[in-house]
């Protein structure tokens, strides 16, 4: 999780984020630790991720740590990103049941946000989901089934049009509504 010092983990976040400045400060001397980078550039940006990862036994016992089943590593991860007019920077600190392995965290944390911007996003701007006001029963969850089949139905249709025009265009259409369908269908 990405603490932003606020809530339920504000204890237990000022330990890991002092730990790791103390760490930091004296170059993680004496202490092992897993650490990585990757550079990303794409839509006018450039963005930089330093991963370090540090096993929890190489800390003093953190705030209610015997709560945290499999505890096993803490992350901070660095993140620089450069825009033509501008940079900023972020600190996220994670807990972690997988061994102290910065490649992994990385990747684990990275493939976390594409399932956000492949379907939370597209649900919200196909389907205006954020915006309903189905709130009693089952509703809110049988809805919710209902978007993630249509989003899949939609992406199965090889045309090229985006996810909003393919939702329109199939209620105007009927014909265009059951080549989504045929799509879909196993061969």
């Amino acid at each position: 999780m990405c603490w932003r010092s606020k809530g339920t983990f504000l204890k237990l976040s000022q330990e890991v984020e002092a730990w790791f400045k103390q760490a930091q400060a004296n170059g993680f001397s004496g202490m092992e630790y897993s650490y990585d980078q990757t550079v990303e550039t794409g839509h006018h940006r450039i963005e930089t991720r330093q991963v370090w990862a540090v096993s929890v036994s190489q800390l003093p016992p953190l705030h209610r740590q015997s709560q945290w089943l499999e505890l096993s590593t803490v992350v901070m991860v660095y993140r620089t990103r450069q825009l033509w007019n501008k940079t900023t920077t972020e600190v996220c600190f994670y807990i972690s049941s997988l061994e102290a392995d910065a490649a992994r965290h990385n990747q684990v944390i990275r493939s976390h946000w594409s399932v956000e911007n492949s379907l939370h996003w597209v649900l919200d701007v196909t389907f205006n989901e954020d915006a309903s006001r189905i709130r009693s029963g089952y509703a809110p969850e049988n809805l919710g089934l209902l978007r993630r089949l249509s989003v899949n139905l939609l992406k199965r249709e090889p045309s090229k049009l985006s996810l909003a025009m393919k939702r329109y265009k199939a209620g105007l259409e009927n014909e265009f509504l059951l080549k989504i369908l045929a799509a879909s269908a196993p061969s």
